[in-house]
Formats: C-alpha cells, sequence, structure tokens
C-alpha cells in the first residue's frame, strides 16, 4: 500500500487493481495517465448530473472538478462520472412529466451500476435537480459505501419591480395572461428575467427542500446546500467534501451509519418547518427502504404533525434561497429545531462528528424574518401535513405553509377528470366552479405511469384567482411550487383500485389538513358496490420502453413509490464484496 491510511485488502477497488491476475485493469489506468501510486489508493466515484437540459445542472461539472480536488488532497483517486436527469420546470405541464419520478430510479439505479462495475470504494454525488437529489442519495444507502453529498446550488432570484420573482410566478403568470389579466409583453419580460443564473428553482421547491434533508440527514456537510449555484465559493464546499470522504473511507463510516430513522426524523423536521415540497413524503420513505427502514408516508406525516412552521419561504411565504443562506442557512434553522428538543443529535454526520458536535459549532442565530425563532413560529405546526380517510386508506399529503387556519379545511362536490390534460383545459376554459373539489385521477406512479406534477394546473387556477376557492385531490404529485388547497399522493392510486378511481361527479368530499381527514361522503357499502362496478384501471399507451417497465415494478406512494424489495432482502453489501 502507498498510503497506509488505508487498508486496500478491505475496500471493493482491489479487484480491479491489486496482483497480477489484474494487470489488464491496471493497463487501462495506465492509458488515462493514472500513475502507479494513484491506482493503488482508494478509489471514489465522483457521480455527477450534470447535462445541458436546464440551469439546475449546469454546473455540477464545474463543481466536481474542486471535488476531484479534495480527494486527491485526502490520498484517494477520484473517477469522475455522470448520469442522467429530468428536470421538471422543462418536463412540467406535458407527456415528459412521466419521466421524472421514473428518472430518481435510473439515477439510483446507474449510479450502483457504475460504482459495482469499477468496484470504486466511495463516492461523492453531486445532484441539481428535483429527482437527481433523492436518487443521488438512495444509490449512497443502497451500496453502503462511504458517501458525501453535494448539492449543486439554487438559482439566483430574478427581479422584477423591486420585487423578486422564480419560474413559480411565471407558471402563475400563464393563468393571468389567459384571464387577461396579463399582456403579452408583460408575460415576456417575465419569462425573461425570472430564471438570471445557474441553478435550482430558487424557492423552497423539491430541489431546496431535499438540498435541506441532504444536511440534515448528515449525508452532506454542514451548509454545504446554501450557497447559490453561480457562488464560486461552492467549490470550498466541494475541496471539503472530498476530502471528507477520504476521512469517512479511513473510519470505515458508511452511509447506513449516517442514514438512520432518528436522521430520517431529523429530515422530516427540516421539511416541516421550512415549508418543504410535499414530494419529501415521497423520497424519505425511499432512501429509508434502500436502508431497509420502516419510514413509510404516515411516519412522515407524524413528525410533519408535530413540527413547527418557522421558516418564511417561498411558495407559502416571502423568501427565496439565496435569503436563508443569508440568514445563517439550514445549520441556524436546525439549531432552532434542537432549541425545542427536535433534534435527534446523536446521529453521524458526513464529517464524522455527531450532529450535536456539528451543532455546537454554529454561532448563528434566527434573524426573525427569514429564519423566525422556533419560539415563535408562523404556525405550530408544519408546513407539510399527512390526510388519511376512506377516500385516503393509504394517505395523502398536503402543504399548507402560508395558508391561515381557516384555509385548512374545505367540503364540496367532486369534479372528477381522468388525467391532468383533461382538467387543465377544463381550467383555462374555466369549466369548473367555486366551491368545487376538482379531482385529477389515473396520475400515480403505477397509472400514469409516472406519477406526474400537477403545477400546470395549480398555477393556472392561482393565476385566475381561484386557489383558495377550489380544492383539488389527485394520485399524481404537486410541484413544490404548487400552493392552494392541493393534495396528492392518495392512495391506493386508481390504477391499483383505489377509492380515487370510485368517485363521481358530485360526490361530496371533505378535505380537513387540521384534523389530517381525507374523505367522501359514501357508505363502505357503496363504495364496495362501486368496487365490483369497477371496470378496471385506464389503459395508458404505455406497452414498451422504460415507463412500460416502471408502471410494473413500480410500487405505492405510500411507501415512496419505490420499485425493487430494498435492504430488507439484501444478501449482499457492495462494500462487503
Amino acid at each position: 500500500m502507498t498510503n497506509q491510511r488505508f487498508d486496500k485488502s478491505k475496500l471493493p477497488s482491489r479487484h480491479v487493481t491489486e496482483g497480477p491476475s489484474r494487470a489488464p485493469h491496471r493497463s487501462y489506468f495506465y492509458s488515462m495517465g493514472i500513475s502507479e501510486e494513484e491506482i493503488h489508493q482508494p478509489w471514489v466515484g465522483v457521480a455527477t448530473c450534470w447535462n445541458e437540459a436546464a440551469p439546475c445542472n449546469i454546473s455540477l461539472n464545474r463543481q466536481a472538478q474542486a471535488v476531484k480536488g479534495g480527494v486527491k488532497k485526502g490520498g484517494g483517486t477520484p473517477r469522475e462520472f455522470t448520469t442522467i436527469t429530468v428536470t421538471d420546470g422543462i418536463a412540467m405541464g406535458h407527456e415528459g412529466m412521466r419521466s421524472s419520478l421514473a428518472s430518481r430510479e435510473a439515477i439510483a439505479d446507474t449510479v450502483e451500476l457504475t460504482m459495482r462495475g469499477h468496484c470504486y470504494d466511495a463516492i461523492v454525488g453531486l445532484a441539481g435537480c428535483d429527482k437527481s437529489l433523492p436518487g443521488m442519495m438512495m444509490a449512497m444507502v443502497r451500496l453502503n459505501t462511504p458517501s458525501v453529498f453535494i448539492y449543486g446550488g439554487s438559482i439566483l432570484p430574478g427581479r422584477l419591480n423591486g420585487k423578486d420573482v422564480t419560474v413559480q410566478d411565471v407558471f402563475e403568470a400563464v393563468g393571468q395572461h389567459q384571464a387577461g389579466n396579463m399582456t403579452d409583453a408583460e408575460l415576456e419580460i417575465l419569462e425573461r428575467i425570472a430564471c438570471p443564473s445557474a441553478g435550482a428553482c430558487g424557492g423552497q421547491f423539491t430541489a431546496n427542500t431535499m438540498a435541506c434533508v441532504s444536511e440534515a440527514i448528515g449525508l452532506a456537510l454542514m451548509n454545504s446546500s446554501g450557497a447559490p449555484a453561480p457562488y464560486e465559493s461552492r467549490d470550498m464546499y466541494g475541496e471539503a467534501s472530498g476530502v471528507a470522504v477520504m476521512n469517512l473511507i479511513e473510519k470505515n463510516i458508511r452511509a447506513r451509519d449516517i442514514v438512520t430513522l432518528k436522521s430520517l426524523q431529523n429530515a422530516a423536521r427540516i421539511v416541516a418547518c421550512t415549508g418543504g415540497s410535499t414530494n419529501a413524503a415521497l423520497h424519505l420513505p425511499a432512501i429509508a427502504h434502500e436502508a431497509g427502514i420502516d419510514f413509510d408516508l404516515f411516519a412522515v406525516a407524524e413528525i410533519f404533525r408535530d413540527t413547527p412552521y418557522f421558516v418564511d419561504l417561498k411558495p407559502g411565504g416571502q423568501f427565496v434561497s439565496k435569503d436563508l443562506y443569508e440568514a445563517g442557512g439550514v445549520p441556524v434553522v436546525m439549531k432552532e429545531l434542537r432549541k425545542a428538543g427536535l433534534m435527534h443529535e446523536d446521529c453521524m454526520t458526513a464529517s464524522g462528528r455527531s450532529m450535536g458536535e456539528e451543532l455546537d459549532r454554529i454561532q448563528g442565530e434566527a434573524d426573525g424574518r427569514v429564519i423566525h425563532p422556533v419560539s415563535a413560529p408562523l404556525t405550530r405546526t408544519g408546513g407539510v401535513v399527512g390526510l388519511k380517510g376512506n377516500l385516503a386508506p393509504e394517505g395523502a399529503i398536503v402543504k399548507v405553509a402560508g395558508m391561515a387556519t381557516q384555509e385548512q379545511s374545505f367540503t364540496g362536490p367532486a369534479r372528477v377528470f381522468e388525467c391532468e390534460e383533461d382538467a387543465f383545459e377544463a381550467v383555462k376554459a374555466r369549466q369548473y366552479k367555486e366551491g368545487e373539489v376538482i379531482v385529477i385521477r389515473n396520475e400515480g406512479p403505477a397509472g400514469g405511469p409516472g406519477m406526474r406534477e400537477m403545477l400546470s394546473t395549480t398555477a393556472a387556477l392561482s393565476g385566475q384567482g381561484m386557489g383558495k376557492k377550489v380544492a383539488l385531490i389527485t394520485d399524481g404529485r404537486f410541484s413544490g411550487a404548487t400552493r392552494g388547497f392541493c393534495v396528492g399522493h392518495v392512495g391506493p392510486e386508481a390504477a391499483h383500485g383505489g377509492p380515487i378511481a370510485l368517485l363521481q361527479n358530485g360526490d361530496i368530499i371533505t378535505l380537513n389538513a387540521i384534523t389530517g381527514e381525507l374523505s367522501v361522503d359514501l357508505t363502505d357499502e357503496e363504495l364496495a358496490e362501486r368496487k365490483a362496478n369497477w371496470k378496471g384501471p385506464r389503459q395508458t399507451e404505455y406497452d414498451s420502453g422504460a415507463l412500460w417497465k416502471y408502471a410494473r415494478l413500480v410500487g405505492g406512494a405510500r411507501l415512496g413509490a419505490v420499485t425493487h424489495p430494498g435492504a430488507k432482502e439484501e444478501r449482499h453489501v457492495y462494500m462487503d464484496q
């Protein structure tokens, strides 16, 4: 061994670097300019979701170079590779959104296959968009290697008429334009300035929500998620992450030493107190599944219900991710949670220190503007809550951040649509009434397939000024940028014969985020009779390819819409090969 800090005989890379039988393998490495010393060091996969599809990923390639420098500084050999990303903002509102959630599994699968195929000893994963963050973290936990996650950073806000604007404003402007309240010229001005830089969408939408999760769960270094993507100061966190992973290899601290039930609970706390995306209730169970931990939608919702909401971020609040960073970032938020006894401090983190030790090092305090004191929260319970009832036996989720208490209950007749396109066309034509509950079904993980987000429809409702005058439920998902009484993840989904498949126009639906209820005014006998007469799931056009395969493998939203048995069934752990 060149570096005595590391015992190569216990690392996966020995299978491609050590002994006479690996001479052919080493010949490949020499051809790429790798030195003999580097060959015999630990090998670290530096995985990025870099592509030119959208601003959220465009800076990852640059940031990866800083990570590689840190790995080398720590005595390792970095090997950069990329995987896919489907960016929700561009996939939104059309068939492309069917690929989004499925891409999370593809990201986890392809990172796993690359790591296994090349016998890398550890991973630093860089991701910048909604599904790439959980997908990368899922791969880390699945492989159970020493792992450090780093977010690519948020986009800077645009500026219009003295106010910050984000892509959420553009989606809602479409509704205002359709309603005749915005001219073509005004819409064109907004679309040109809303997204002025590299980085992921700037509010507390799914990407920034999961970025906060990466710190709270312990896989990312403290405060590494905060700086916006254009800031070259991010490179310091990249280098530090590369050094950190080498420390984890030396100490044999693996992803599942970090991701535990307690750390998952810490992660759910950060979602709730920041008014984060409902998609976290899909991704946290999926990450838990990779570790063999029971942590389903109901477990997530229990944490949400017990956590005060005290960070004032868009879409329910006023501020964007850059403002949170300037107010002290996720570490200061977690310090406030700790004051209320809501953080497990004994969890391990990517630094090799415990969460409590990390928080002891943080000097910042709540500014009372972006981060309110936990003792004086915006609302007493979390910004995201779970619902259950005879319409959702396997649960549902709703984001209530920014909603007044009187807005958190709603009863009205159903107006049922068989897919998002039908609902969007009806909303554009105003073929709905105030007081109705709009139902969009057949959009679940299997039924869509792909569990599409409904931002185009919800943004159009908000743009028409109807966001608080109707409610919406779906077995699909909502964007982190959605606001209003919009309930997603209704399970079982329509394709699996859930009660949402049995609804008819005019059925009276009750939604109550205070009591946690989602029910329809039908007896068990009436629901059973409708189920007996149900003609089965709607036929889709996806009879081949990745979406066909995904629809047949994917499970329900309650358990994270996962596609394989998970760690409970594994008999082979990659790191122990």
